[in-house]
């Protein structure tokens, strides 16, 4: 039950079921006191007709004169019945439906005009709903009490019911769908705003937003204007940050510059072996301003909004520049690049990228560097070979680690391709490492559209 939707959705399940099953219990209970209601009613009618009946017929007691009208009197076990009786049960009139059965009617203490109510067993194993009263004659010296009952069977108050109920649940059902239907469709409207939450962070995250902006209902905006005031913190945090490495930078380069022209007098002294270990502790220190200073520069961009960047510049920029080197004047530059291609990457880091791996193929390059943009499928592919020695397999997962030399004889730091790393990882690009065609070292990157 991670999900809140699936949460809100079995809720309002369980509660619109458990609503309607009460609802439906209620109901059928209303039904059925309707029903005995009206079916009290009925014998009320019959019971008043018996009485507006009887007559005294002599010492024999009273006697029906008219016959009720209902014909279910005269059917044996027909489901209606009335009986007539003394108080002392010495004498007893019964309806033919009755049959050989005689009513058990209990010794209640009766007030005449007061009627009275039963459950009592009818014939066949039946259950009766008896409706009763005390009735007492006036006549010239005497003044007989007689009970007076009327019975239905209550099995047609059980069918009425299960009737009732048989049609009613088939409603509840469709009812019970209906209400789900709308509680589910109030969820997904109710938890849309999330999701747009969501599309907006991930647009912040990969740098198509800058901020998520209103337009959230009142529940929600209180959640966006917290997250872009984080957003805000973070970013002057990063600019607080990079200014404190610019400001480190500019603090050691001076002292390094000293340093390294302190190295070009020792060595003119004489003093080789310290100027050597001078030299090599400064350009270490250098290569590590560099590239934390890199890095900083990258955190801080890569946040903001990334305006495509065409890589046609970049590459012929770069091209241009080793061909000025003394080793690129040497080589033969074979470059075949779309100037309609753009790539989602900031231009500074593009020339980051493309600069160190063109610059380490005209480091290790005999005679051919080969350099080749394309579409490839949702990306593009920036494929950079060369005619040098190569990289052997088992040596080509050390590539990219940081300070990983594999030939010392070769001028280099050992942080350029793991800088090249670290930037294609914050843009989402990948990189590959294999055998080119031409001999040598093959390096693929992917870079977002």
């Amino acid at each position: 039950m991670r999900s809140l939707r699936l949460r809100l959705l079995v809720a309002s399940t369980v509660s619109i079921v458990a609503a309607l099953a009460v609802a439906g219990l209620g109901l059928i209970a209303l039904f059925e006191r309707e029903v005995e209601r009206r079916v009290d009613a009925e014998l009320e009618t019959h019971l008043r007709q018996l009485v507006g009946s009887l007559e005294l017929a002599g010492p024999d007691g009273p006697r029906l004169g008219n016959p009720l009208a209902d014909p279910r009197f005269e059917l044996p076990y027909s489901g209606l019945y009335w009986q007539i009786e003394d108080e002392v049960g010495s004498w007893r009139l019964r309806s033919r439906s009755l049959w050989d059965h005689v009513l058990s009617l209990p010794p209640d203490a009766l007030v005449p005009g007061v009627p009275h109510h039963h459950r009592l067993p009818g014939p066949a194993g039946t259950t009766l709903r008896v409706r009763e009263r005390q009735v007492v004659f006036r006549a010239a010296g005497a003044s007989p009490t007689v009970r007076v009952a009327v019975a239905i069977d209550r099995a047609e108050l059980t069918t009425a019911r299960a009737a009732f109920a048989e049609a009613m649940i088939p409603a509840l059902v469709l009812l019970a769908v209906a209400l789900s239907a709308a509680a589910w469709a109030q969820v997904v409207v109710g938890l849309r705003p999330l999701a747009v939450v969501r599309r907006r962070v991930e647009a912040v995250r990969a740098a198509r937003r800058e901020r998520l902006g209103g337009g959230f209902p009142d529940e929600v905006q209180p959640l966006a204007t917290e997250l872009d005031a984080l957003l805000d913190e973070r970013d002057r945090s990063i600019e607080r940050a990079r200014a404190r490495a610019a400001d480190l930078a500019h603090g050691l380069r001076t002292p390094l510059t000293v340093l390294v022209n302190d190295v070009g007098r020792l060595r003119a002294r004489g003093e080789v072996e310290i100027a050597d270990e001078l030299e090599s502790l400064a350009q270490g220190m250098r290569r590590h301003v560099d590239h934390e200073l890199a890095r900083s520069r990258l955190a801080a961009d890569v946040v903001e909004l990334a305006e495509p960047t065409a890589l046609a510049p970049v590459v012929d920029g770069v091209v241009a520049t080793l061909r000025r080197s003394p080793r690129g004047s040497a080589l033969t530059w074979e470059v075949s690049v779309d100037p309609s291609i753009r790539a989602r990457v900031g231009r500074d880091d593009l020339f980051e990228v493309v600069g160190n791996l063109l610059d380490n193929a005209c480091k290790w390059a005999r005679a051919r560097v080969v350099v080749e943009v394309r579409r490839d499928g949702d990306a593009v592919l920036l494929r950079i070979g060369d005619d040098g020695p190569g990289v052997a397999e088992p040596d080509l997962g050390r590539l990219g680690q940081r300070g990983a030399r594999l030939d010392e004889a070769v001028p280099g730091t050992g942080l350029g391709l793991a800088l090249v790393a670290e930037v294609l990882t914050a843009y989402g690009a990948s990189l590959t490492l294999g055998r080119a065609g031409e001999g040598g070292l093959e390096v693929r990157v992917r870079l977002p559209v």
